[in-house]
């Protein structure tokens, strides 16, 4: 009678050692999160890979092309769940294959001289560990002699999250493909967010590619891709102020300049409105691009030759007409380079979140 009045009395210890158990799961995990997290440091010399000779040369037209891959996700039909969506990886390793082969087949069918790709995936659960870097240069091999730049821009723990089919841990960047010569290149850290808001702003950053041209001068060529979730005005001001102040660095040198990429703002500044009017939705990834930050002699190529097209699509639902969708992607210039075409091509989301930015230059003499 004693043991059992003593069993019965205990019974509340073992929903409390299951929650104890659980504390100390959450906290241990909490703790590898914070404690596995680092940042590369600034000024890193990138390695320049491939095979390109030639100089780039002054007076002479040239294409380029700025597009986001989404690490090889994003069919038309894809949903984010940090968008609001429901998926938080590729379909399958195939798709991811199909996806990034797509997309490469797509710039390349602009005859590019420079590509930016942003959302490269190297090594991540979301994407299958499919190596993307080597696929996409392994595609560029039929086009021709291009060098190559990666910069790793996204590092991340395993996040556990959604419970059902967790993120997982994510190793991704930009890579530069250049058909001229790339003598070196840097990797510059972007401020981000802190405390608790910087485990999903990660590691951002922008890479700086030198190609000499054939006057003496220097084509100075930068890939970004801007903080999106959890940013607000004042840390993408500073963003884009830092990455404006290095392009002003160069042209003062005397060398040309072109910045291209996705900077997660309204790159026109208008485009929210334009393609969703009336809209109330609002996002911490397309608040108005700060021009007021441009400095002398800059400026955005939104001049566009066939039409105002998105480059962008919110991903909470599949892509339809319903969809939300914005210009976040594009180029900027220096006022030594004359962009004599600039497009956001509408390849119907098929293989990204993101439509290719085409743009056609000259350096002037």
């Amino acid at each position: 009678m004693e043991t059992a009045k003593k069993r019965r009395g205990l019974w509340w210890k073992i929903p409390v050692a299951v929650l104890l158990v659980i504390l100390l799961v959450v906290g241990g995990y909490v703790a590898y999160v914070f404690i596995s997290y680092s940042r590369i440091e600034d000024n890193k010399v990138l390695e320049v890979k491939g095979d390109a000779v030639v100089t780039a040369v002054a007076g002479r037209e040239y294409t380029a092309v700025s597009y986001n891959i989404g690490f090889g996700a994003y069919t038309s039909d894809f949903t984010f769940f940090m968008d609001g969506g429901k998926e938080s990886r590729a379909r399958s390793e195939e798709s991811v294959v199909e996806c990034v082969n797509g997309t490469v087949q797509t710039a390349l069918s602009f005859e590019p001289d420079f590509v930016l790709f942003q959302e490269v995936d190297t090594d991540s659960t979301r994407s299958y560990h499919v190596d993307q870097e080597q696929q996409i240069i392994g595609r560029f091999k039929s086009a021709g002699s291009f060098d190559s730049v990666f910069a790793q821009n996204y590092h991340s723990a395993y996040l556990m999250y959604p419970i059902l089919e967790p993120h997982g841990a994510s190793d991704s960047g930009l890579l530069t493909m250049s058909g001229a010569n790339v003598t070196s290149s840097l990797r510059r850290s972007l401020p981000i967010a802190t405390g608790v808001k910087k485990i999903l702003d990660l590691d951002r950053c922008y890479s700086v590619s030198r190609i000499p041209v054939d006057n003496g001068k220097e084509l100075v060529l930068i890939n970004v891709h801007a903080s999106a979730y959890g940013t607000d005005a004042s840390q993408g001001d500073a963003q884009m102020e830092m990455i404006l102040n290095d392009m002003k660095a160069e042209y003062d040198k005397g060398n040309y300049v072109i910045c291209g990429g996705d900077f997660n703002h309204d790159f026109t500044g208008t485009s929210r409105e334009y393609f969703n009017p009336g809209t109330d939705k609002i996002f911490s990834w397309c608040q108005p691009f700060p021009e007021q930050l441009i400095p002398e002699g800059f400026s955005r190529c939104t001049d566009y030759a066939e039409g105002t097209v998105p480059s962008t699509r919110n991903t909470d639902i599949p892509y339809s007409e319903e969809s939300f969708v914005v210009i976040l992607d594009g180029f900027i210039i220096s006022d030594n380079v004359t962009c004599g075409y600039v497009q956001n091509i509408d390849a119907g989301f098929k293989y990204t979140d993101h439509n290719p930015v085409v743009m056609k230059f000259t350096l002037e003499p």
